[in-house]
């Protein structure tokens, strides 16, 4: 029996360390300019929006979503210090906090899931969190797409 030698490629090589590197799955939306994520294990449901019931002073609101009161956070408008113009037809992401509530996200289009490589995912600058209006997120992960680059915060 003849034993050949397996020709090494440096690519495959790589794609497959790719492969089996430990992946984060996340839902991935967008509020303004920006895409945000959560982990996928937050989210309750994803489920069509059309307003939040509250004064209109701030930022949050409240929705009747199945037999839950959900509390409701617009993140344009914190973020952004404006409501969103064009918010025709919205989705309501419904997260769960580590005490249980339920929070819901507003957000123009359809969020989509991503699996992303825990090598893509970094910790943010406690100084950049304290200076920028995001401070809400924690992390940030870069991911090569179309020639480009996605950042996810």
């Amino acid at each position: 029996m003849n034993s050949y030698p397996t020709p090494t490629r440096p690519d495959l090589a790589q794609s497959k360390a790719l492969q089996t590197e430990p992946k984060l799955q996340l839902v991935v939306f967008r509020v303004g300019n920006l895409k945000l994520a959560v982990r996928i294990e937050l989210v309750y449901k994803v489920v069509p929006f059309r307003a939040a019931h509250g004064s209109g002073l701030n930022s949050v609101g409240i929705a009747h979503i199945d037999n839950f009161e959900v509390t409701v956070i617009d993140l344009h408008q914190r973020l952004f210090k404006s409501s969103p113009v064009e918010e025709a037809v919205a989705r309501l992401i419904v997260v769960t906090s580590p005490s249980g509530e339920l929070y819901g996200l507003p957000t123009a289009e359809t969020p989509t899931l991503l699996e992303i490589p825990l090598s893509r995912i970094r910790v943010l600058p406690e100084s950049y969190r304290r200076s920028d209006t995001l401070d809400i997120a924690s992390h940030v992960a870069v991911v090569p797409q179309s020639g480009s680059t996605l950042t996810i915060f």
